[in-house]
């Protein structure tokens, strides 16, 4: 099975891993395990486009509620003939 070392890892995370997993009764090694096979799992949600973001911060739900003009151009269509 392929092993992995993690470098530069706060003494403070170390400890607090060791303790957490001193309390379910397991190794340190078995718990960080049990953490990175959870997370890598995981699936990824996509990212969140500028428009949602907007959304979360300045819609209606926030107070915000803006007349948006129609969307559309003044240009006459193109023609190809």
């Amino acid at each position: 099975m392929p092993s992995i070392t993690i470098r530069n890892l706060p003494e403070a995370t170390k400890e607090s891993l060791r303790v957490k997993a001193a309390k379910q009764g397991i190794s340190l090694e078995a718990y960080t395990r049990g953490i990175l096979q959870k997370v890598s799992q995981e699936e990824t949600e996509p990212g969140q486009n500028l428009a949602q973001i907007a959304r979360q911060c300045f819609g209606s739900d926030r107070g915000i509620d803006l007349d948006l003009p129609p969307r559309g151009s003044n240009r006459p269509p193109l023609s190809f003939e």
